[in-house]
């Protein structure tokens, strides 16, 4: 009885220890990462966003004349999206008016007309908008540029997924995973999936979060516009269901019980 007992003492003990084991390398983030940065090394500033076809803009020209820059923050023209402009009123906010980028990466602009944005940053539509104001109307004319449609979809195994809306211009995969909730502990950290819409295309990107090379030198680090995040679930949650895993649980409860029963027999023969 002792020896059948110690039997199934060893084996459930073996089997906390493998599973102790493949948390902690599994599960743990950016192995490493201390030794990898004991030198200081500088950070990428290449985060800004690209304007892409849809964004939503805000733009707003500031000046010591305020009368002088009326006619640009009016609010006259805004675009819907398309290839079209429409006369519609804008939405003013702070001094600031809202335009969409059309599909062919343009936006109409109070006074100066159709400028093409596709493709910059927020600070190369604010510098070519102020130029232009600058050369022709406005010599101290200063433009302020900013994207107010940031959005990224995070799905799969983590705790709350979904479709995130962020005011700032500079969010990590890290800072994304993390207000989705982090991963859940049945999720793959090895290969999270980015898919990303670049130059009318569709590109992707693996990281694996265990791996600090892997995860601050992907060129999915900073995330872009509707950019989506999937965690797939390892392969105990991908069985569940099924016969066999069935199986298993059942086979673990009873070799429980067995454990239990043989542990109090035991104890009431001594």
């Amino acid at each position: 009885m002792n020896k059948l007992f110690g039997l199934c003492l060893l084996i459930t003990t073996t089997m906390l220890m493998c599973v102790s084991c493949v948390s902690n390398r599994e599960m743990t983030y950016v192995q490493g990462v201390d030794s990898l940065f004991a030198a200081p090394k500088n950070i990428a500033k290449d985060y800004g966003l690209i304007i892409q076809p849809d964004d939503q803009l805000a733009i707003s020209v500031s000046s010591k004349d305020k009368e002088l820059i009326a006619p640009f923050n009016n609010g006259t023209v805004i675009n819907s999206g398309s290839n079209e402009s429409y006369g519609s009123q804008a939405n003013l906010q702070s001094g600031m008016t809202y335009f969409y980028v059309n599909k062919d990466g343009t936006i109409d602009f109070p006074v100066l007309g159709r400028i093409n944005v596709k493709g910059l940053t927020i600070g190369q539509v604010s510098q070519k908008i102020q130029e232009q104001i600058r050369a022709s109307y406005i010599s101290d004319a200063l433009v302020t540029t900013k994207i107010m449609s940031f959005k990224i979809t995070v799905l799969g195994d983590v705790a709350n997924p979904g479709t995130q809306s962020y005011t700032g211009q500079r969010l990590t995969l890290l800072e994304a995973i993390g207000r989705a909730g982090d991963l859940n502990n049945t999720a793959v950290r090895k290969n999270v999936l980015i898919v990303r819409e670049e130059n009318g295309k569709r590109v992707t990107f693996r990281v694996d979060l265990t791996n600090p090379e892997s995860v601050f030198n992907s060129p999915a680090y900073y995330m872009q516009q509707n950019d989506l995040i999937y965690v797939e679930s390892n392969k105990s949650v991908k069985v569940k269901g099924s016969t066999s895993y069935t199986y298993l649980t059942v086979s673990g409860t009873l070799v429980s019980m067995a454990a239990s029963i043989i542990s109090l027999i035991i104890a009431l023969n001594k």
